[in-house]
């Protein structure tokens, strides 16, 4: 397998994991010769794009006697071999695309070794066996079928004028609006009751992780049979969702903070991917604490845009701190807490009042110092429940699936911002719409404020590499 090449080399460089990506590549050269690296541009649901390497060839079927190269395309996103690859066909023009258990009409490839991915137990290699041993009892493509020989019972089974588009569904066929919480307990049911009260949404799936130590209430879900509710075990389950919300923890009983997170973190390498994967233009909405490092987990595992990966973060304090000063010291502008959801959280005001399409941060000064601390004596002492935390993170879901563009204070990756240099994820006052989160820009705060940001980006850092990803 060549991957001297200038054009593979920059793009491998990019990989989060490059010197595992790399000996995997040489283990699939080995076994599987035929397929090929190269690089090209891939485009996500709301059209950004991103290049990457991709593995193009063709994997030998037997079928009833007779052999068969069936030609597929496998992309690697930047944070393989954690995640798994994108695993389409590649039907010449005398093929068409057969339906079934394991391919969708587009091409796209689902097999159990995708959705249980769990590297270093999974690899490409095992999938493509996997592949060769399904199709060999479905096989996915057959011959067109020629004006001269025309079956109306199979030409109902084919799909006419099939087009490939690499398995990503295009933003006007995603018609429904679907929502998807992951994790039961008292959190994932507070989601589930808020977004029913706050979203008008189509369908709304309920996932209870068995692995999640918040589980239970599905049961109660599906008794009384809440209208546009599904209750599901199967993270298969949330496909087509427009908003995935994760609410699953998997706290374990080890002395360490760091062991605590790290059982966060192995449950998420289980569930992450396979969402992302199911639901690949999807915003995907990190409840689970800690919040913050929970939420560049779900980035890094996911593969998906840090536009399209937030957490709830700090809105629930920010939306508080807004009525504060409205109701109480009316002001009519709105406010946010800033940065790690801990006792480092900063205040910031907007320059611009209430009614503003576009709000901005105004500097800090003595005047919006005091009367951000006023606020927030008034909202002092108001704990983070379930039910609380749910209505915020309806709230955002709603500004999602109504394009509101409404400015949240949401868990988002802050590098860039305000000269932070780390990969850091805390809260920062960002636009929500349809396509994700675009962020306000940065100001500059006073030395107490920016004091407090620069502790989180060190604490957030220092714990996110003692992390096994």
């Amino acid at each position: 397998m060549d991957l001297k090449s200038e054009k593979i080399q920059r793009i491998l460089s990019k990989y989060k994991f490059h010197d595992v990506a790399v000996e995997e590549l040489q283990k699939i050269h080995r076994l599987f010769p035929e397929m090929r690296p190269s690089t090209a541009t891939y485009t996500y649901t709301d059209s950004t794009q991103k290049d990457l390497l991709k593995l193009t060839g063709v994997i030998p079927v037997k079928y009833k006697g007779r052999s068969y190269n069936i030609p597929i395309k496998l992309w690697l996103l930047d944070s393989f071999p954690f995640t798994p690859p994108i695993c389409l066909l590649r039907p010449t023009s005398n093929m068409v695309i057969r339906e079934g258990k394991h391919v969708n009409a587009k091409g796209r490839i689902y097999l159990p070794g995708l959705h249980n991915w769990d590297y270093p137990k999974s690899s490409v290699v095992g999938l493509l066996n996997e592949m060769i041993s399904k199709f060999e009892e479905e096989p996915p493509l057959s011959s067109k079928i020629t004006e001269d020989s025309k079956d109306p019972h199979q030409l109902l089974a084919f799909v006419s004028n099939l087009q490939i588009s690499d398995g990503r569904v295009k933003p006007e066929e995603q018609q429904t609006l679907k929502v998807s919480v992951i994790g039961g307990g008292d959190l994932g049911m507070a989601c589930v009751m808020s977004i029913l009260s706050k979203c008008n949404v189509d369908k709304l799936v309920f996932i209870d992780v068995a692995e999640s130590s918040t589980k239970g209430g599905s049961t109660d879900l599906e008794i009384f049979s809440v209208p546009k509710v599904e209750v599901s075990r199967d993270l298969s389950a949330s496909a087509g969702s427009r908003v995935v919300v994760v609410t699953a923890n998997a706290w374990s009983g080890e002395q360490s903070y760091v062991s605590v997170v790290q059982t966060n973190v192995d449950l998420y390498r289980k569930i992450i991917p396979n969402l992302a994967r199911f639901s690949p233009g999807a915003i995907m909405l990190i409840a689970s604490q800690p919040v913050d490092i929970m939420t560049h987990v779900a980035w890094r595992q996911s593969g998906l845009p840090p536009t399209h990966v937030v957490g709830a973060g700090c809105n629930l304090d920010s939306e508080r701190l807004s009525h504060a000063l409205d109701i109480n010291l009316n002001t009519h502008k709105p406010a946010w807490v800033i940065g790690e959801l801990s006792d480092n959280k900063v205040s910031v005001m907007s320059s611009i009042g209430l009614s503003s399409d576009t709000p901005e941060i105004t500097p800090g000064s003595n005047s919006t110092k005091l009367l951000l601390d006023r606020a927030f004596e008034l909202i002092k002492n108001r704990g983070q429940r379930s039910w609380s935390v749910g209505l915020s993170v309806a709230d955002i879901t709603n500004s999602i699936l109504t394009n509101k563009m409404k400015a949240h204070s949401i868990s988002t990756l802050a590098q860039g911002w305000g000269g932070i240099g780390a990969e850091v994820f805390f809260s920062l006052p960002c636009i929500m719409g349809a396509n994700g989160s675009t962020r306000l820009a940065g100001v500059s705060l006073g030395q107490e404020q920016d004091s407090k940001l620069r502790e989180s980006v060190a604490s957030l850092s220092n714990l996110m590499s003692q992390l096994q990803m």
